[in-house]
Formats: structure tokens, sequence, C-alpha cells
């Protein structure tokens, strides 16, 4: 083996792969068997993050970065001028052995550039998991993104071996992807999609006649999109994500900020500020839809079609929904409670647990984990101390603000300044 040329390889197929990040492990409960390696139990894996925050706790690379399509968004499409890579389907093996003895890696998460033809992309990548599987007893956690337009058979055969399989959309409407990816089709994205959502519902099925049922992708499949690329609201994401949930059964919807590598009229330019804060706004609609009993309507709309950057989109609703409040927590719903700005799920199952036993005051709610710094405004309890004054929802939110930190703070420092 020539180790240079492998840790060249190495190089170039490890940072290509760094714009995907769709690679979280959770919900595989493949455990170690035979004296195997590795155990993706439910317990997960290990997790390292990078500066802005993105996950890399597996051996994260591309198969090859030579790609016959050529997509404006992406960093190996044809006509980009980069270093090109490939790894034979033996090293990708020998790379996750050998990283996992030394205890480097957990798992692997393995995509790849399309080159010839989605099927025999997507027959290597089954190659290097069924190699792990069968020939090195792997048990770790295998991520395979998924090929658009590949076959049925394949993709049926991928869940065998990978605990979660993924086709990025990429982009998040069927216009933009005309115009940022014309040689490609929605379909072929949809297409895997529904065959692992129903071979996923068809191991349900047969699991409870047939209790040795070969597992099919026990950590569910997700997707990826890209924000900031193609000029979509975050009503249009956000409709976008909602309809992959119910339509395929995604386990997760990855925000990607759009990070400008190429020159394009279609993109951002080079140099352009990637939209962090605007993922990261994302990411929290996400969870209020999934967890919080909101509907799309309620946090986006054609009155409000994008999030606030200034303030998280749950407290953004409040102040435009004060005659909700102030909610009473020794005797609200859980629903109502939920939508208490500064009260996260598990506040909201300590509060309804501790009020079975007396009323509670401030000093309880603090002691529970609520953030008062936002909450005070909008709730009561048993006592007369910080109650809700008569505020309206500029002044409550210039309050917040001016006594709030946060990582993401300086990009709307401009705003804060309005309210000293």
């Amino acid at each position: 083996m020539n180790f240079d040329r492998i840790r060249d390889k190495l190089n170039i197929l490890a940072d290509a792969a760094k714009y995907d990040v769709s690679c979280a492990s959770s919900g595989s409960n493949r455990t170690n068997s035979n004296k195997g390696l590795g155990n993706a139990s439910k317990m997960g894996i290990c997790h390292t993050y990078t500066a802005d925050g993105r996950c890399v706790s597996l051996l994260k690379i591309l198969l090859t970065n030579h790609c016959i399509f050529d997509c404006a968004y992406c960093v190996t499409r044809k006509s980009n001028d980069v270093p090109r890579a490939a790894f034979k389907v033996q090293e990708v093996v020998d790379l996750t052995i050998n990283f996992y003895r030394r205890n480097y890696i957990e798992g692997l998460f393995l995509s790849s550039g399309i080159f010839k033809s989605a099927d025999h992309t997507m027959e290597r990548l089954v190659a290097v998991a069924k190699k792990l599987r069968e020939e090195e007893n792997f048990n770790g956690y295998i991520h395979l993104k998924s090929i658009p337009g590949a076959s049925d058979e394949l993709m049926y055969e991928a869940g065998l071996y990978a605990d979660r399989l993924s086709v990025n959309i990429e982009v998040p409407t069927i216009s933009g992807l005309k115009l940022l990816a014309p040689d490609k089709k929605h379909e072929d994205f949809t297409r895997p999609m529904e065959k692992v959502k129903n071979e996923i519902a068809r191991y349900t099925s047969e699991r409870k006649i047939i209790k040795n049922t070969p597992k099919y992708a026990p950590a569910g499949q997700s997707t990826q999109m890209i924000v900031g690329a193609s000029g979509e609201s975050d009503k249009d994401i956000m409709c976008s994500a909602t309809y992959y949930y119910k339509k395929y059964h995604m386990k997760r919807v990855y925000y990607s900020g759009y990070v400008p590598v190429t020159q394009d009229s279609r993109l951002p330019s080079i140099g352009s500020e990637v939209p962090m804060l605007r993922e990261n706004r994302l990411y929290q609609t996400d969870w209020l839809l999934r967890f919080y009993g909101f509907s799309i309507g309620e946090i986006l709309n054609k009155q409000h079609p994008n999030l606030d950057m200034d303030v998280d989109p749950k407290l953004s609703w409040a102040l435009r929904n004060l005659h909700y409040f102030p909610v009473d927590v020794n005797t609200a719903d859980k629903r109502l409670l939920a939508r208490i700005p500064g009260i996260g799920m598990q506040s909201v199952s300590k509060i309804i647990k501790a009020r079975k036993f007396r009323k509670l005051n401030w000093d309880h709610l603090k002691k529970i984990g609520v953030a008062l710094n936002r909450a005070q405004y909008f709730m009561v309890c048993e006592s007369r101390d910080w109650e809700r004054r008569d505020l309206d929802a500029d002044k409550i939110k210039g309050m917040i603000l001016k006594n709030s930190k946060g990582k993401f703070r300086n990009q709307y420092s401009t705003q804060l300044s309005l309210f000293n």
C-alpha cells in the first residue's frame, strides 16, 4: 500500500466531504456480536465538533470527488478545477478499521461524487459497507449517502448493511433545483427516499412475526438542504422540510448554510458570509414544529415569510401573540407551557410533576431550569415579584435583548444599540 498516496487521497476526499452536515448517528441499535469490532448501540457514538458547530464524529469521506454532474453549488462539480481523487473499495475498508482500532473514530460516513452512473457509484458504496460487515465483522455505525437515481435493488441492499441512509435534496424547491442543477430531476431524489421508507415499514411489520428478520436501516433516513444558495424564503425551506418529514418519515432534515466555493452568477459571490445565524434559526424552528406542537403557519406565513434574526422563533411568535399571555404555570396545560419562551420540554415535564405537590414560585422555576430572563414576561406564578407589567412587544423585546448573551449576538449588535 502506498501510504503517501492514501494520505493525499484522504486529504482531498475528507476536505470535499466537510460540506455535508447530515452525519448525526442517533437512532441505531446495532450491537456487537461474535466478538466483532465496534458497537452502534442506543448509547450512540462519541461526537466532536468543528469551530462552527458542525458534527464530525465519524470518518467522513467521499469515495471519489469525480462527478458527471455540474451542480452550481457543489465543490465537486465537473467544471470546477479542483484536485481529483478516488478510493478503492478496500482502501476505505482498511482506513475505517485502522482508524477505529486507533480510537480515532466510532464509525463511517461515506458519500461520493457520481462517476459513470448512479448505479455504478451506489454499487461501490454498498461494497464498502458489505465488506466491513461480513469480512471485518464491523458492528460500528455506518451512514451511507444514497445516490440520486440509484436502483431499488441497490437501495435495498444498502439498507441491510448501513445504519442510516440519506439522499440530500440539497435545493429546497423544484424551481431552485432546475436553476442550479439542471441535469438532475426531482424524482431522482424522491424515488430512493420512497424505497427506503417502504423497506423500513416492511421490516417493522415482519419483525413483529419473525424476530430474526434482518435489520434494515435501523437509524432511518435523513436529508439535507442548502440555505442561502437559491433565494428561497425560510417559509419555503420549512414547508419543504415538513413535506419530507411527513411523506418519507425522515429522522432528520439538516440545514447547511451555503459556503461559496465557486464563482457563478446564480450564487452568492466567493467571500460572502455563510448564513450561520439563519441556519441556527431554521434548526430552532424545526425543533418547534417537531416537538413543541407548533404549525408552520404560526411561525412562518405570508406576513412573516422569514425568521427574525435577532430573536429565536418561539420568542418571535410570543411577541406577535401577546394575547395568549400571561400563562399561569400552576394551572396551564402542557401545550401552553411549551409555548412560553425560555421553557423547554424537559422543564415543562418538571413543572407538571412539581405542581402536584405545591404551587410554584419564581425560586422553584429557577431551580427547575426555566430561563427567567425571557419567561418572566409571559407567565405568572405563586409570587407577586417579577409579574408581567403592561409592556408592549417592542419594550419586552428590547429588555430581553439588552440582557441576552449568545454566540451570534454580535451579528445583530445594530438592533441591540437601539435599546441601550
